[in-house]
């Protein structure tokens, strides 16, 4: 709209120079060819009274623009304004939210912090069990890393050896595995799907049997359910992830345990989120009376709803279970030491 009110002013002022000259003229003309020149008064006056009325509507047009433009600084400052108060306001709702999970987590007995991730560590008691937390905000994706044993199909290495070859702060144990015996060799290979910076090893398997894949995204956000199609998992941008199985609880509800699970006292690992994507990564021991005999998957949900956890996966648990930070492994393995596995969870500083 400025833009054509100045255009059209641009075109009116000549033209009342024009309308001016054209009086004159005619006052002349009518001179030379005697011609009254009372004929032309009413037509001058007419044409007069339309060149003031021009005159008028110009300072209008004039002052519409001024005023457009004084109405567009003041909605520039006002945005910017609600924009100040809507990070402040974020920032503050940020907050509120972490003192809530704070409260609820209890004090950490160990941090980590740098411009790339930040690790709060929390111990985990309940009625007949112990473990440890991590909640983890990455700032930089690219620092959680499902890495394989050695960095090779089929090989198997404990959790620390993966943390202390990859020089990460944390890790803890991934997904599921079998081994296979093959020409007097035994290879220890992942189940379901495994992924690593984008990429399937040994390709694309559909899920079965509540078999899901989780992980994290490139936004560095929990991802994960059963994907029978590749298509569909790649339409959320995995950078990496692996599978076990059941899935615990999705978009704050928690989902049924398929009955060969049901009411089993085990070690756990279990990865999570919170509602402002913080990551949150369990191992409780079991299988030790007097340490820890283990939770069910059932109460385990429920103490993961309590937490604020809004959704969580089941790992590989047993004997695998490992939580390792700065080089110590803080859990009690069930074997009574950390047993070789498939694939890690690793945290880089």
């Amino acid at each position: 709209m400025r833009i054509i009110n100045i255009f059209f002013i641009s075109l009116l002022v000549p033209f009342l120079g024009l309308l001016s000259g054209a009086y004159l003229s005619l006052q002349q003309n009518a001179s030379a060819l005697h011609v009254p020149v009372g004929n032309l008064e009413p037509y001058l006056l007419d044409l007069t009274e339309y060149t003031l009325s021009l005159e008028e509507n110009i300072g209008f047009i004039q002052q519409s623009v001024e005023e457009q433009q004084l109405q567009q600084l003041e909605n520039e400052l006002v945005l910017k304004e609600l924009a100040q108060r809507t990070d402040t306001q974020k920032k503050l709702s940020d907050e509120i939210y972490e003192q809530r999970i704070l409260n609820r987590l209890g004090p950490p007995v160990n941090e980590h912090s740098s411009e790339r991730v930040e690790i709060k560590i929390f111990e985990l008691k309940g009625l007949g069990y112990r473990g440890y937390i991590a909640k983890i905000k990455l700032h930089d994706p690219s620092v959680f890393k499902v890495v394989l044993s050695n960095d090779k199909l089929g090989e198997s290495e404990t959790t620390s050896t993966a943390v202390r070859r990859t020089n990460a702060v944390l890790g803890i144990n991934a997904g599921g595995f079998f081994r296979l015996a093959q020409d007097g060799k035994e290879y220890t290979l992942p189940i379901g799907n495994t992924m690593i910076d984008s990429k399937f090893i040994d390709g694309f398997k559909p899920s079965h049997n509540d078999l899901f894949f989780a992980g994290i995204d490139s936004e560095g956000e929990l991802l994960g359910g059963v994907f029978f199609e590749k298509d569909k998992l790649m339409q959320l941008k995995p950078l990496s992830g692996v599978s076990f199985v059941p899935a615990l609880i999705k978009n704050r509800k928690p989902l049924p345990i398929p009955s060969k699970w049901q009411n089993q006292k085990q070690p756990r690992t279990i990865i999570g989120e919170y509602g402002n994507d913080d990551l949150i990564l369990i191992v409780v021991d079991g299988r030790q009376s007097d340490w820890s005999s283990g939770v069910t998957l059932e109460h385990l949900q429920i103490k993961l709803l309590e937490l604020g956890i809004i959704e969580a996966y089941n790992l590989d648990g047993g004997g695998s279970s490992a939580f390792v930070f700065n080089n110590q492994v803080l859990n009690r393995p069930s074997d009574g030491k950390e047993r070789p596995v498939a694939t890690n969870i690793v945290i880089m500083p």
